[in-house]
């Protein structure tokens, strides 16, 4: 699903993943706006798209998806919070392995 033409982001699977994440995380947040959901479409848009820059952000997009997820109102999440663990859970290994060395 990989869109960047950048090697950069087509080898290092951390950049890949949080690149993906950030592209479904806007079209996500585009359906948000439709429906006039501005305040939850901005928070997860600036938390969601910052991942690769911050990885202490997926915590908070988590809790911004999760949010969305309990509203009946608002467009299912479920996809983007799957990617997202995927996301969390390379984020993690990267962490501990780096805590060892």
């Amino acid at each position: 699903m990989i869109f960047s033409k950048s090697e950069k982001y087509q080898n290092n699977p951390i950049l890949k993943e949080t690149f993906e994440f950030s592209l479904l995380i806007i079209k996500y947040s585009e359906s948000l706006e439709e429906k006039r959901k501005y305040v939850l479409a901005k928070q997860i848009i600036r938390s969601g798209t910052s991942i690769g820059a911050n990885v202490k952000e997926a915590d908070e997009t988590e809790y911004w998806l999760f949010l969305c997820e309990n509203l009946d109102s608002y467009p299912n999440p479920n996809q983007l919070i799957d990617k997202l663990n995927i996301i969390i859970k390379i984020l993690n290994k990267i962490i501990s392995s780096s805590k060892r060395n």
